[in-house]
C-alpha cells in the first residue's frame, strides 16, 4: 500500500472489508445492503462504525438542512456506498460535500459493480471544508 495516503491502515481496513462483501454478496442489491453488510465486515475485525450518522447543514448560521453519511468509520473517515451498473459522475463531488458538511478530510467511495467493486478515495482540504464556516 502506498504510504503517501492518510490513515493507510484505516482506509485499507475498509477496502478490504469492502472486498470481502462483494465476494459474499456479488453485484445487484440496493445500496441499504452493502452498507449493513460492510458495516457488520468492519465490526467484524473491531473497526468502529456508525451508520447514516447526521450531519447538521447551515447557512449564514441558520440550520437548512441536513445529511446522513452512509457510514462514519472510527470518527474520521465517511464512506459513501454505491452499487449499479455504473457509478453517477455527481458521486464525488457528493462525497466532497459531505466531507465538508462532517468537517473531515477523508472519504472513500466504494461502487458496488457489475465487475467487482472499485473504490475511490476522496480526500477534502482544510481550505475547502472552511468555506462553509
Amino acid at each position: 500500500m502506498d504510504t503517501n495516503h492518510p490513515d493507510e491502515t484505516l482506509t485499507g481496513k475498509v477496502i478490504a472489508s469492502a472486498y470481502n462483501v462483494q465476494r459474499s454478496f456479488g453485484y445487484g442489491f440496493a445500496e441499504a445492503v452493502y452498507r449493513r453488510a460492510l458495516a457488520v465486515e468492519l465490526q467484524f475485525i473491531g473497526v468502529p462504525v456508525a451508520q447514516e450518522r447526521t450531519y447538521e447543514l447551515f447557512h449564514r448560521g441558520v440550520p437548512v438542512g441536513a445529511y446522513r453519511a452512509d457510514l462514519v468509520v472510527d470518527d474520521r473517515l465517511i464512506v459513501e456506498v454505491k452499487s449499479g451498473k455504473v457509478i453517477e459522475p455527481v458521486a464525488r463531488a457528493q462525497l466532497l460535500n459531505y466531507l465538508r458538511a462532517a468537517d473531515l478530510s477523508l472519504g472513500l467511495l466504494v461502487h458496488f459493480g457489475p465487475n467487482g467493486s472499485s473504490i475511490k478515495r476522496v480526500i477534502s482540504s482544510p481550505e475547502y471544508r472552511s468555506r462553509w464556516k
